[in-house]
């Protein structure tokens, strides 16, 4: 059995300053997928997680101290892949695959919408694009795991209020419904796999003490194809720690 841990950081080096390590240490997963590294390849720790025994694989934005993602892996995977192929996205540092036998592991970081109409826009483009890019790796890579931080809350459960952010990027009807047509490509939600009634959040905002009030959203999934549900074992959202002002979320999976 795997453990794979998905995590939105919101800073690699500022996380690891914050215990990072350590956590892992306990925690124990088999693989992480890390969202929002915030440096270049030359500025993470690489040799820090290599003491502890795991292997680094990131994709860092060309823009200093912005997005980037990262596979962390006890062990090391037959193939790693970086990005999409679409420039205007993997100069972001949004997309990075390893591969581990039949079975693909994605750590995926979507892009935020809340800055203003443009960045709205060119999450739209985003989704569409990151569909037609998985429909078609699905046919080399049927069995994948689409580990990451999709800055969307899916259904009114998944976030604290959902009248008043019903207008809010990242609770929009497009990008539900985005989410809506994509599982019915043949993806699971493994969380809610488990936890049908749940309400409970993995984000939360710096403002107004919005983490101690619970204020909070769910916009960070493990995907799951369809092909390996009788797999699942577990998925949860681990507490809140200090690293950041996400939650970890944990998939336990046979493979």
């Amino acid at each position: 059995m795997k453990k794979i841990i998905t995590y939105n950081v919101n800073g690699v080096r500022s996380a690891v300053s914050k215990g990072l390590l350590e956590w892992m240490q306990v925690v124990d997963p088999d693989i992480i997928c890390i969202q929002e590294t915030k440096a270049h390849v030359a500025d993470i720790p690489i040799m820090l997680f290599n003491e502890i025994g795991y292997h680094v694989y990131p994709l860092s934005a060309q823009k200093k101290g912005y997005s980037g993602v990262a596979i962390i892996s006890k062990t090391e995977p037959d193939n790693v892949v970086c990005g999409i192929d679409i420039h205007k996205y993997d100069h972001e540092g949004r997309f990075i695959r390893a591969d581990y036998g039949d079975v693909s592991v994605v750590s995926v970081y979507h892009p935020s919408g809340s800055s203003g109409d443009e960045r709205q826009a060119f999450k739209m483009e985003w989704l569409e694009d990151f569909t037609l890019y998985i429909n078609e790796l699905k046919k080399t890579r049927p069995k994948l795991i689409l580990s990451g931080d999709y800055n969307i809350c899916h259904k009114p459960i998944d976030i604290h209020d959902p009248i008043r952010n019903a207008n809010s990027s990242g609770f929009l009807p497009e990008e539900r419904e985005w989410m809506t047509r994509f599982l019915e490509t043949g993806f699971t939600d493994s969380f809610r796999y488990f936890n049908q009634e749940t309400q409970q959040y993995t984000w939360w905002s710096f403002r107004s003490n919005a983490r101690a009030k619970n204020l909070g959203w769910r916009i960070d999934y493990h995907m799951v194809s369809q092909n390996l549900e009788s797999q699942l074992k577990r998925s949860v959202i681990l507490p809140a720690v200090v690293h950041s002002d996400h939650c970890p979320v944990l998939l336990e999976i046979d493979f």
